[in-house]
């Protein structure tokens, strides 16, 4: 089993930056890609941006280059992810959610965090 955890998110003005980070604990040596999701009101999930387990990332072209997903620490049975928001825009408001995809994919979710730009 793995569990994530998010935290940061908040309100910031338009161009302004934040960084969240989502604490996977449990098997995380069997966790495949951990991810950033939104959820904005009204509508569906989208994809922000992801990691592998080797480094690879995807970003959305909506965030490419103003967004980065990084791995900051992998110890004591936990591995955090963060996604460095900077430049941030008046569409970028939403609930966010971590991801992990681990074993045959199987999926956990963070509960989400609530990300608001004031123009």
């Amino acid at each position: 089993q793995v569990q994530v955890v998010e935290s940061g998110g908040g309100l910031v003005q338009a161009g302004g930056s934040l960084r969240l980070s989502c604490a996977a604990s449990g098997s995380i040596f069997s966790i495949n890609t951990m991810g950033w999701y939104r959820q904005a009101p009204g509508k569906e999930r989208e994809l922000v941006a992801s990691i592998t387990s080797g480094g690879s990332t995807n970003d959305a072209d909506s965030v490419k280059g103003r967004f980065t997903i990084f791995t900051i620490s992998i110890e004591n049975a936990k591995t955090t992810v963060c996604l460095q928001m900077n430049s941030l825009k008046p569409e970028d408001p939403a609930v966010y959610y971590c991801n992990a995809r681990w074993s045959i994919l199987r999926d956990s979710w963070g509960q989400g965090t609530q990300v608001t730009v004031s123009s």
